[in-house]
C-alpha cells in the first residue's frame, strides 16, 4: 500500500523529469557542430523545431521543405516523429500531474489503487521519450549530414535523463505499493484484566 509521503516524493522526482523534458524541447541543441578552430568557431545546432547557426546569427524553422526532398524524406519523417513524441509526452505529463493531484487529495482508497493508474502512465511517457532519443541517435549515426565533428548535445542528454528518472520513479511507486505495510493499519485494543 503506497503512502501519501511516497506519492509526494514521487511527485517531486517526476517534476524534475518534466523540467528536463521541457528544456529538451525548448533548447535547440539535440545535435550540434562546432568547428575545430581556436578563434571564433562556427557553431550549428539542430533542435526539434529549429536550426541555429553562428554564421547567420539566427535560428530558422527546421525541417523545412527543402530539407525533405529525395533521400532526406526518411530523415524528415524521423525528425518530425521525434518532435511529435516529445510533444505527446508533455501533453501526457500534464495528465499525469492531474493524476498525482487526484491521488494526493483523495482518500486512503484512492492512494491504495492510484499506483495502478499512475505507474503505467509514467511508463508511457518514458517509452515515448526513449523512442524519441533513439530516433535522434539513429539519425546521428546514419545520416550523411552528420559527419565528424557533430555531437549529440544537451537536449538529447536531458531527454535521456528524463526518461530514465521517470522509469525509476514508476518502478519506485510500484515497489512501494508492494513493500510498504498498509497505511493506518488497525492495531488491536488490549483487553482489560
Amino acid at each position: 500500500m503506497t503512502r501519501r509521503i511516497v506519492y509526494g516524493i514521487s511527485l517531486w522526482v517526476y517534476l524534475g523529469a518534466v523540467a528536463c523534458t521541457i528544456a529538451a524541447i525548448a533548447l535547440p541543441n539535440w545535435i550540434s557542430y562546432t568547428s575545430p578552430t581556436d578563434n571564433d568557431p562556427i557553431r550549428v545546432s539542430y533542435g526539434l523545431h529549429k536550426r541555429c547557426s553562428s554564421i547567420t546569427g539566427q535560428c530558422t524553422p527546421f525541417p523545412q521543405d527543402q530539407d525533405c526532398h529525395g533521400d532526406d524524406r526518411s530523415f524528415c519523417s524521423m525528425w518530425r516523429s521525434t518532435g511529435f513524441l516529445m510533444n505527446f509526452g508533455v501533453i501526457f505529463e500534464v495528465a499525469i500531474l492531474v493524476a498525482y493531484v487526484v491521488i494526493l487529495v483523495g482518500g486512503r482508497g484512492t492512494r491504495e489503487i492510484g499506483w495502478k493508474i499512475l505507474s503505467p502512465m509514467i511508463m508511457v511517457v518514458a517509452a515515448a521519450q526513449l523512442v524519441a532519443m533513439t530516433l535522434v541517435a539513429y539519425l546521428y549515426d546514419h545520416d550523411n549530414r552528420f559527419f565528424v565533428g557533430w555531437a549529440l548535445d544537451k537536449s538529447w542528454i536531458l531527454c535521456t535523463v528524463s526518461w530514465i528518472v521517470m522509469l525509476f520513479d514508476a518502478v519506485g511507486v510500484v515497489s512501494a505499493s508492494f513493500l510498504l505495510p498498509p497505511e493506518d493499519d488497525y492495531e488491536a485494543i488490549p483487553e482489560p484484566y
